[in-house]
């Protein structure tokens, strides 16, 4: 069944339409945790180490494609509500060239620094070679990777996410392939486990440029662009939100890695890269639901349906709690398994590693009405109160507690500072959805 922007989402209908994405969100989490498990227990505890502390600085650098993509199908989805849809895909194909050039540009400069940067972020003699290797791969595939974040969001808008879907899923398998062929029967070691990452990332690029390339049955296609640096301007300021949130996310990791590194050296970051790979899963969740609802809310602002507005607002609310109560409930009862099957070879690792994620799942609780709002006024073409939540969840008050906590409880302060930033960043989100409804009409 054909999923429109434009129809009445019943909760059946909504769930359809944003499975699609939240798979994907999962498989391309996927992506490092195979890597992490294959170089964990098949190379090393010290590359393990490498790669938790360079996997920040590249996601850092995605978050342009996370910008552009989120905000940009905002914007596109509004003008097709508008009823424009030639200049919709003109906004379109200029985004794609944009991330194409500006993914290579940062690809180059950093591959360049790339040893200095690595010494920043915490690497030692042990790991600086390792984090040079993984980093320099990944450097080179990162137009690549910009470009597959930013399809997600364009197939959801193009009315296409089960397309999406399955380009992820054959990305995802050829990943996985990889690092059992590159890492585990051929001792390639940690070089292995980037190239896996790397061509995987071209697949689930490629796919979908030639898709749109070609004549296709969406309302999105690549045409000759119109280069129109307000709508560039404009993409950008919607999805300032998604890139102040990716961005904050891999700055805060590296400031989780030095203090860490400072507390429990190699340890304390190779159970915070475990704690990690299990929040990308779950938050798979949140972020892929977002991804797909961001179009339709923009499709309907557009189109001044108000009714549906209200409609979307109330059943989102309702599928964020139950997920929620179930995401914090699952990961507090599979700490134990799953920090054995990353971890189990070091008893020690394993047991802070435990901890760790007993008492991260606290903020599971939290985050992701956090998530939907910023993704909501997104959709609402309204960049301000979306940067604003991201900004405050990511960045400031989550820098405050990792500085403040460690001081008080110790590394606990640590694991518990998440939970801190999301439940006060939730006060100001509720706040910013009673200022609005008068305005966007949505209650």
């Amino acid at each position: 069944m054909q999923i429109s922007l434009s129809d009445h989402f019943t909760y059946q209908k909504l769930l359809r339409f944003v499975a699609p994405s939240i798979l994907m969100m999962i498989i391309t989490s996927i992506y490092s945790i195979v890597d992490g498990f294959f170089v964990s227990n098949f190379v090393g505890k010290n590359s393990f180490a490498a790669l938790n502390l360079i996997f920040p600085v590249i996601m850092a650098l995605a978050a342009v494609g996370f910008m552009i993509g989120t905000g940009g199908s905002a914007l596109i989805a509004k003008t097709l509500g508008e009823g424009k849809p030639r200049k919709a895909n003109e906004i379109f194909s200029m985004l794609v060239i944009v991330l194409a050039a500006g993914g290579a540009i940062l690809s180059g400069v950093c591959i360049v620094f790339l040893r200095p940067i690595s010494f920043a972020v915490g690497a030692t003699d042990l790991t600086i070679d390792d984090c040079v290797l993984y980093g320099r791969v990944l450097l080179a595939a990162l137009p690549f990777f910009m470009l597959q974040n930013s399809f997600q969001s364009f197939l959801a808008t193009a009315e296409k996410p089960h397309f999406g879907l399955r380009v992820t899923v054959f990305a995802g398998l050829t990943n996985m392939v990889l690092d059992f062929l590159l890492v585990y029967v051929f001792p390639f070691g940690l070089l292995g486990a980037a190239l896996a990452t790397a061509f995987s990332q071209i697949v689930g690029a490629l796919i979908p440029l030639v898709y749109f390339l070609r004549p296709n049955d969406s309302p999105l296609c690549l045409t000759r662009p119109r280069f129109d640096f307000r709508a560039l301007g404009k993409a950008c300021y919607n999805g300032s939100s998604e890139m102040v949130s990716n961005l904050s996310t891999s700055l805060v990791g590296v400031l989780y890695n030095v203090q860490l590194m400072a507390i429990a050296k190699e340890n304390g970051v190779n159970a915070y890269g475990v704690l990690m790979y299990v929040s990308f899963i779950f938050m798979a969740f949140f972020f892929g639901y977002s991804i797909a609802v961001t179009p339709v809310v923009g499709y309907h602002y557009g189109a001044q349906n108000h009714a549906e507005l209200k409609s979307l607002l109330k059943k989102s609310l309702t599928v964020t709690l139950i997920t929620s109560l179930a995401m914090t409930a699952s990961s507090i009862l599979l700490a134990n398994p799953i920090a054995h099957l990353f971890v189990g070879y070091d008893a020690e690792l394993c047991g802070m590693t435990v901890n760790a994620l007993r008492i991260y799942a606290l903020s599971f609780l939290v985050c992701g009405f956090n998530i939907f709002g910023s993704a909501f006024f997104t959709g609402l073409n309204n960049g301000t109160a979306s940067a604003l939540i991201s900004f405050l969840r990511t960045l400031v008050i989550q820098v405050a507690a990792v500085l403040l906590l460690p001081k008080l409880l110790g590394i606990n302060g640590i694991w518990l500072a998440i939970t801190a930033a999301e439940a006060l960043t939730l006060i100001v989100t509720a706040a910013l959805f009673l200022a609005g409804r008068r305005k966007y009409h949505y209650v």
